[in-house]
């Protein structure tokens, strides 16, 4: 295979690496950080009716799990290191289970209703999965790119 063959494949793994990239690469136009902040307002918005006591209590936990969830995917996007990225997108994963259990201690504790849980136990799944895709998106980057090196290195 000649010089200009090489050039070509490596040009095409790096376009696909690119194309692959682009759906979570621009801050402004990710939906799952638009969805994690959507989430994090609605929560903030229930519990600012709830009165003092259940606000710095359940609420303060609550509010402090959700907006770690798009803090650390707002992070995840800064990060240069697919290594890092990966970090920033598991402690979001931490988060959302955190939230998760502070919304289970809400609904049971009759600080919302039962219709209130579900439609953000969904809008958590929703987040979940993007952030599962998002993950999914940085390993097969990584992985592209590393068979471009190995190929480079052979040369």
């Amino acid at each position: 295979m000649g010089f200009r063959e090489r050039l070509g494949i490596v040009a095409n793994v790096m376009e696909k690496d690119e194309m692959m990239a682009k759906k979570y690469t621009d801050f402004e136009d990710a939906h799952v950080l638009r969805d994690a902040e959507k989430l994090a307002d609605d929560v903030w918005a229930i519990v600012q009716q709830w009165d003092a006591f259940t606000r710095e209590t359940v609420g303060g936990r609550i509010v402090r799990a959700v907006d770690s969830i798009g803090a650390n995917i707002a992070e995840a996007f800064g990060r240069y290191h697919y290594g890092e990225k990966r970090r920033f997108l598991y402690f979001a994963r931490g988060s959302l289970y955190e939230t998760t259990y502070w919304l289970d201690r809400a609904v049971n504790r009759h600080l919302f209703s039962s219709k209130v849980h579900a439609e953000l136990t969904e809008m958590l799944a929703s987040i979940a999965r993007q952030r599962n895709a998002f993950v999914a998106s940085i390993r097969a980057q990584r992985s592209v790119r590393e068979e471009a090196i190995e190929y480079l290195g052979g040369w």
